[in-house]
């Protein structure tokens, strides 16, 4: 129990990364599976999907959304995200975060009293499988941060990848090799989140 709170409290967002993971990419592609497999979904729904780029084809989804970036914002707001999407270039791979919303869909209709809840709960459990992922590559050694530029990358990546169409995209997580240290965290009073009935 204590590896595992500490394996939480260690999982940081690492935003400076490059390719040099220490462990293979059969290892990230075996974390993501059982990840997948297992973190919990609502009415076992287990409506989240992934797709892992790796090489070229993660090279080629942060050129993708730097274009789509240029485009789309000003040339004074796109100097400074440039650099940072180069630092996710420069990362070993990503791992696209979907959820397919036929399955929810589907939920809603067999299940109308529950409708309005099926999709907050879809995305609550893909929060959790981004969580359980992140905080398995931190273990492994391997840095991470989660980034959000759908929904203007959305049909590119479709496209782009071949993915299917009821996968609505919800998070992208470049991750590799740590090359710089995450600043401090500022933490709330846990006394005044947290509340104990006795």
């Amino acid at each position: 129990m204590k590896n595992f709170l500490q394996s939480i409290e260690n999982r940081r967002s690492v935003y400076g990364l490059d390719k040099n993971i220490s462990i293979t990419f059969e290892r990230v592609q075996q974390i993501a599976e059982h990840a997948i497999k297992h973190t919990p979904s609502a009415f076992n729904s287990q409506s989240a999907r992934i797709a892992v780029l790796f090489n070229a084809q993660h090279e080629l989804l942060w050129d993708i959304t730097k274009n789509i970036l240029k485009e789309n914002i000003t040339s004074e707001v796109f100097l400074k995200t440039e650099q940072k999407l180069n630092d996710f270039r420069a990362a070993a791979g990503t791992i696209l975060f979907f959820d397919d919303v036929s399955i929810i869909n589907d939920l809603q209709n067999r299940f109308p009293l529950y409708r309005d809840n099926f999709p907050i709960w879809a995305y609550q459990a893909n929060g959790m499988l981004q969580s359980n992922i992140w905080v398995a590559l931190s273990a492994e050694g391997v840095g991470a941060s989660l980034q959000h530029y759908n929904p203007l990358i959305d049909e590119s990546v479709k496209t782009e990848f071949d993915i299917n169409k009821t996968w609505n995209l919800i998070a992208q997580m470049p991750f590799g090799n740590p090359i710089s240290q995450p600043g401090k965290k500022e933490f709330a009073s846990v006394s005044e989140r947290v509340r104990i009935f006795k």
